[in-house]
């Protein structure tokens, strides 16, 4: 049984890399199979197809990211230091995947909008980071003249921008200049 996990965890993690780098389209099965050093019967024994590699692909990197973030923000109780700190996550994955992008972001827009397995799988991705940022807000006890969900809205939706803005830019600045507009906003 150990024998298995460990084949399976070594497919997803060279597609979760190849996926992350190239990208999907661009990913062939006898790539992952070649370099997983594994035969074509054990990729298609653990995943009977490349899209149920994609879904497992996807659900790796939300349950890697939600850790992540829990990760570099435990013992942080205030929700203004836990938004601050969601940034810092932010720019710590795309420094540390040398600016690959959003994984969601990217998936989403190579199957475009027939494959609406992956795209819900995304979009309830998203939803959670949103209520993250909302929760978030509506702990904050500052007395504000804008909609708290406004905010949080508002905050996702640049942290999203700023992150397609430092993979094409391979630089954190747009990410920096997000925590310096929402300290303004919530000093």
């Amino acid at each position: 049984m150990s024998d298995k996990i460990k084949v399976r965890d070594r497919i997803l993690n060279v597609a979760s890399d190849l996926f992350s780098h190239q990208g999907f389209n661009q990913t062939g099965i006898n790539q992952i199979i070649a370099e997983a050093d594994i035969a074509i019967g054990s990729l298609y024994n653990h995943f009977p197809s490349k899209n149920e590699l994609l879904v497992a692909y996807l659900k790796k990197q939300e349950e890697e990211s939600f850790a992540g973030f829990e990760n570099i923000s435990k013992g942080l109780s205030n929700p203004k230091d836990k938004l601050f700190k969601f940034i810092d996550y932010r720019i710590s994955q795309q420094v540390n995947s040398d600016f690959a992008g959003c994984p969601f972001i990217k998936i989403a827009a190579e199957v475009g909008a027939n494959d609406t397995k992956v795209l819900k799988i995304a979009d309830v991705y998203k939803e959670k980071q949103r209520a993250l940022i909302t929760g978030l807000f509506e702990q904050l006890e500052t007395k504000r003249v804008l909609d708290t969900q406004l905010l949080a809205d508002t905050l996702f939706l640049m942290i999203e921008g700023a992150t397609v803005s430092t993979t094409i830019s391979r630089n954190t600045l747009a990410l920096e200049n997000v925590k310096k507009f929402l300290s303004q906003m919530i000093g």
